[in-house]
This record gives structure tokens, C-alpha cells and sequence, in this order.
């Protein structure tokens, strides 16, 4: 279920398939409703529902006033997904592991989009990838951002194979996150938001890197600790390309 015109418009171009939609043209101002009426022109095969203000709020994910909801057909992203983002690039990827908030998913997707990233590897997923909480949380970049799906330990061999670096974040790592040197092709992992990363995450030659906390929290939130790397590693890059 993806709710909004943004949401809609972004799933869209990343060329994911729609059954259904529920319009609402009570909803909206009007400019949003000639947006809808864009969107139904842009969901060719699609059945188009029209309903009345009392179903639209049972249909919609919190409180949208955009008039549309539609439903999609559920996409299988494994990591073949990534090959293209990779080949021929020095790629920074994403790796978070055991997630149970698919608000946090959304967040750390919205600032891997902010920062440039080339890919977000979502291990041992424990929650619905396709959340609506998620696809509202990261403003739809579920759809621009390449994500793919996969065990840590496919996680790993993928981007040993690769030969891609791999940052793992703990609390108590041994490298503090602004000395760590991204510049090369990089992964940086963080893990689940009770638990930290996985013992798997600890094995010889990969990095472990910490922020340093100042404060009486031993952590911050994943959201913002992935918002902090990833933009430490986009400054030591430089502008990303295009």
C-alpha cells in the first residue's frame, strides 16, 4: 500500500507495478487533486476506485490529504539488484542489519539518498521492507535509493567478493568514525537498534568505528547515527558525481 502523490510518483518511476488505486475527490486542495488526476492518467492497468471521505481515512496511512492511495504489487530486491550500482564505480553501500522499526528503515534510507549513496543492503530484515510507515518515513526513496534484501552472511560474501571495505559500527569500536578513511569503496553497517550488530560483523578485516559520545547515552538512535557516517564518509568523497 503506498499512500501520496510523491510516494506514488516515485514507486512509478522506479517502474513498480500498481493493481489498484483509491481516489478521494473531496481530499486535497487543488492543486493536489490536478497531481492525483496526473497520477491516475500515469497507473495505466490499474483499477481506479473512487471513495467517499469515510473510506479514503480507512484506506490511508495516517493522515494524507492527497486524495490517493494505491496499491502495488510487492517487488523481490535481492542483491543482483546491486550489480549495476557497483560495477565500474568506488561505491559507498549501506548495510543495516535486524531492523525492527520500519520507521527507522525509512529514516536511514532518507539520508542515504541525502548523502549520495550507491545502494542499502537491508540484512535479516525484521520488519515488512514495504511498510507503509516505511515508504512515508524515507519520503518515498525506498523507490530511488537501490535497496536490496539479504542474510548477513550473504551480506558479507557479496561484498568480500567485491572487495569493498567494510565499516562496522559499535560503541565500543576501536577507530572514532571521523578518522576512518571512506574514500575507497566502502560499506558502512549498523546494526539493530536494542542490540547493535551481530558477532558476524566482528570478523578480521573489517573496521570498527565509533561516535563518540559526550553525553549520558551510550548511543544515538540509528537514524541519526547513519546520517552522521554517511555524510562523514560523502565529505570525505566530495561531491558525488552527476
Amino acid at each position: 500500500m503506498v499512500d501520496g502523490v510523491r510516494e506514488i510518483g516515485r514507486a512509478l518511476g522506479a517502474g513498480i507495478r500498481f493493481a489498484e488505486a483509491f481516489i478521494c475527490e473531496e481530499i486535497g486542495t487543488e492543486g493536489q487533486r490536478a497531481e492525483v488526476a496526473r497520477l491516475v492518467r500515469e497507473l495505466r492497468g490499474a483499477e481506479i476506485t473512487r471513495v467517499s471521505v469515510a473510506v479514503f481515512e480507512k484506506l490511508a496511512f495516517g493522515d494524507r490529504t492527497e486524495g490517493i492511495v494505491a496499491v502495488a504489487e510487492t517487488p523481490s530486491w535481492g542483491l543482483k539488484r546491486l550489480e549495476r550500482t557497483v560495477l565500474g564505480e568506488t561505491p559507498l553501500i549501506g548495510v543495516i542489519e535486524r531492523i525492527e522499526k520500519p520507521g527507522n528503515v525509512g529514516a536511514v534510507l532518507r539520508s542515504a539518498d541525502g548523502a549520495g549513496l550507491r545502494g542499502l543492503i537491508v540484512a535479516d530484515p525484521r520488519s515488512d521492507l514495504f511498510n507503509p510507515n516505511t515508504i512515508r518515513a524515507s519520503l518515498g526513496t525506498l523507490f530511488t535509493v537501490p535497496v536490496a534484501t539479504a542474510s548477513t552472511t550473504e551480506a558479507i560474501q557479496w561484498l568480500r567478493n567485491r572487495n569493498i571495505s567494510i565499516f562496522a559500527a559499535w560503541v565500543d569500536g576501536s577507530i572514532s568514525y571521523e578518522t576512518a578513511d571512506y574514500r575507497g569503496a566502502s560499506a558502512i553497517v549498523l546494526g539493530n537498534e536494542a542490540e547493535g550488530l551481530s558477532p558476524a560483523w566482528a570478523a578480521e578485516g573489517m573496521q570498527r568505528v565509533r561516535l563518540p559520545m559526550h553525553g549520558t547515552a551510550d548511543s544515538l538512535n540509528i537514524s541519526a547515527a547513519a546520517a552522521v557516517l554517511f555524510y562523514e564518509a560523502r565529505r570525505q568523497r566530495g561531491k558525488p558525481p552527476g
